[in-house]
């Protein structure tokens, strides 16, 4: 069984038990959050569809940690013109466990 939601403007495919890493969420490590913007449930043979979203469906997960991505270089660069820009960018994330997908 697997779930599609969207979260921090992004879609993510998600299972029960699989570790996931979203945008910034404001919870503290431990904390339960629920996920209500479910897009489609998959159950073996059975496939569910919202349109847009399913309504009465969500998925829990548990808060393990928040973090840093890796670092992102953008430079910017003109040849013989005496032009050199560069800057980095880490991206914060937190980390989550899918505990159960409850669906229509």
């Amino acid at each position: 069984m697997y779930a599609v939601i969207a979260t921090g403007g992004k879609q993510y495919r998600v299972e029960k038990g699989g570790v996931l890493r979203v945008e910034l969420l404001k919870a503290e490590a431990g904390a339960t959050v629920e996920f209500d913007q479910v897009l489609l449930i998959a159950d073996g043979e059975k496939i569910t569809v919202g349109k847009p979203m399913l309504n009465g469906s969500k998925v829990t997960a548990t808060v393990e940690s928040h973090g840093k991505g890796d670092k992102v270089t953008i430079v910017k660069f003109r040849r013989r013109k005496h032009y050199l820009r560069m800057k980095g960018h880490r991206q914060n994330y937190t980390q989550v466990r899918i505990n159960e997908i409850s669906g229509v």
